[in-house]
Formats: structure tokens, C-alpha cells, sequence
């Protein structure tokens, strides 16, 4: 338990989890790929039935990725629901989801990318503990690393390691907050809604990728002025790949945009956390209370 969120059992040999595809289409090499990883774990892995249809970029109509979410979240047997990817399409179909079960059957959700609007969702609207991981996508790309891999396993059986990175740190400081956050585009996009990300006194993680300079500043500015960026324990930056230039350069890079938006608060700023859209991309929990400490020229991040 962390605060008034609710943290789902850690899962055991032979649990029952399910893949579904909320958002965009994905191969079914890479659904058998999630399957194969699952079932090295110990676990017996469900399939969403619409996982692996498609209208246009995304997984089945709307009504079909509705129905699949819904399914893998009334029933009762099921403890872990694993997003196949992001892309887009979880902001179109969130507020059709009926999430009453989990306070009384509380079960894991993981994704990361556009899946932390369900992420968020839950941690904000159904005060649920969820963990911001790699998904099937992703499971047996030769590029991701062991750790991403080995602290999705350790999230969801209970045995997480801390996270050791090196980075820029402005106003290093050792802090202790409930984390929240993902990828800056989708917090972005709930700001106004029932899900609204909640950021004062928490340690706040923001990451992208394929986004222009502009709409960078643009989004962080929009933070700043709905108050987002005011009071937190701590700011941690993950991956920002894929940025690019309009015709007329920015001429900033994410590091310095980020830093230009918060450069009027005293809380720390960390650069470099192992998230997001890159290679090593570790698993934490969204809502749960964490510590960082800074020593030196290292920060470590872990659960208290």
C-alpha cells in the first residue's frame, strides 16, 4: 500500500495474465515473442481476443479494445494485464472502461509510452498501483537490455532492484515521494480530465520520443502553467529520442527546454533515468513511494 493506492498481489508461478492491444496493431511474432517470456516465468498466458486485428493503425475498433480490456479486468483469475505496445488509441477508449472490480480484485496493468493514460487513469482516478514497463513489443529486440527485462520480472513478482544511474543532476538532493508520470505527451493530454496527473510532493518522471523541439516547450510550458511543475519532491527525465527540428531550428536540446521551464524551483532535476523509448528501459511503479539518493556523481532510486 502506498498512501490510499491499493498495490495489487506480486504475481507467483502459475498466475494467469493476459496480452491485449488497447492501442495500435501489433505482428503476431511479437504477441508469441510476449508469450514465450510470460511462460519462461512460470506464468499461463491468456491472449485478448481481438489482440491481433486491426482497423487501420490500430488493434480492432474501438468497441473491439474496449471489450478485450474489459474482459482481462472483470475477470477474476487474471493477475496482470501486458499491454503488446503503444502507439495511440488508449486516450480514445479510457473513459469506456469500467475499472469498479479492481478495488475489491486489484491486478497488475503494465505498459509505458501511450499506455500511461491507463496508467495514470488508474493511479489517479482508481488510486491502483500499476508499473510503467516494457511491453511484447519490445520483449526480444536484440537492442533491449537484460535489465529491462529482469526489472519487469522483478516489478511484477516483488522483488524490485534499486536503479543506479548516472546523469546531470541540478540541485542534487536525496528525496522521497509517490511517483507518477510517463511519457510527456499523454500527461500532457489529460490535463483537464478526471485523470490529471497530481505532481506536488511527488517524485514526477516525464520521457518522449519523435516530437518536435517546439512541442517540447510547448508542453512544458502548458505543465508550468497548469501548475504541474510547482512543489514536486523531484523532476527525473528519461529517454527524449527521436527529437527533431522544424525548418527553423530550436536550437535548444530536451535537456536545456526542460531546464529553461523549471529553473524558477529549488527541488531537484534529474537527467539520464533508465526509462522510456530507449534500449534500457527499466520497469517502476506508478503511485507507489520511492526514495533517491545522490551520491556523487550516481543516483539510486528505489521503494520505501
Amino acid at each position: 500500500m502506498s498512501g490510499d493506492k491499493i498495490q495489487p498481489p506480486f504475481l507467483r508461478s502459475g498466475d494467469e495474465v493476459a496480452i491485449i492491444s488497447p492501442a495500435w496493431a501489433i505482428d503476431e511474432e511479437k504477441i508469441n515473442d510476449g508469450i514465450n517470456v510470460l511462460e519462461d516465468w512460470g506464468l499461463r498466458v491468456h491472449v485478448g481476443r481481438n489482440a491481433l486485428k486491426k482497423d487501420g493503425p490500430y488493434a480492432g475498433t474501438d468497441s473491439q479494445r474496449i471489450s478485450d480490456i474489459q474482459e482481462v479486468t472483470d475477470n477474476r483469475n487474471i493477475k496482470a494485464v501486458i499491454c503488446s505496445r503503444g502507439g495511440y488509441g488508449m486516450l480514445r477508449i479510457i473513459d469506456r472502461i469500467d475499472f469498479s472490480v479492481l478495488k475489491r480484485h486489484p491486478k497488475w496493468f503494465v505498459g509505458f509510452s501511450d499506455i500511461t493514460i491507463l496508467l495514470t487513469w488508474l493511479s489517479e482516478k482508481e488510486n491502483i498501483i500499476s508499473i510503467h514497463g516494457e511491453m511484447p513489443l519490445n520483449y526480444r529486440r536484440k537492442e533491449t537490455s537484460p535489465g529491462t527485462i529482469e526489472s519487469l520480472h522483478g516489478a511484477l513478482f516483488g522483488h524490485p532492484e534499486p536503479v543506479r544511474w548516472k546523469g546531470e543532476f541540478h540541485r542534487p538532493a536525496d528525496v522521497t515521494g509517490e511517483v507518477t508520470g510517463g511519457n510527456l505527451s499523454l500527461l500532457y493530454s489529460l490535463i483537464g480530465s478526471v485523470a490529471e496527473p497530481k505532481t506536488r510532493g511527488r517524485i514526477f518522471f516525464i520521457e518522449d520520443t519523435g516530437e518536435y523541439y517546439y512541442h517540447l516547450d510547448r508542453m512544458m510550458l502548458s505543465l508550468k502553467l497548469a501548475g504541474k511543475l510547482r512543489g514536486l519532491a523531484a523532476l527525473i527525465t528519461g529517454g527524449f529520442t527521436k527529437m527533431a527540428e522544424t525548418k527553423i531550428p530550436w536550437e535548444r536540446s530536451s535537456e536545456q527546454i526542460i531546464s529553461e521551464a523549471v529553473a524558477g524551483y529549488k527541488y531537484p532535476v534529474l537527467t539520464g533515468f533508465p526509462a522510456g523509448h530507449i534500449d534500457d528501459n527499466r520497469a517502476f511503479y506508478i503511485g507507489r513511494r520511492a526514495k533517491i539518493e545522490i551520491r556523487k556523481d550516481e543516483a539510486s532510486f528505489f521503494y520505501v
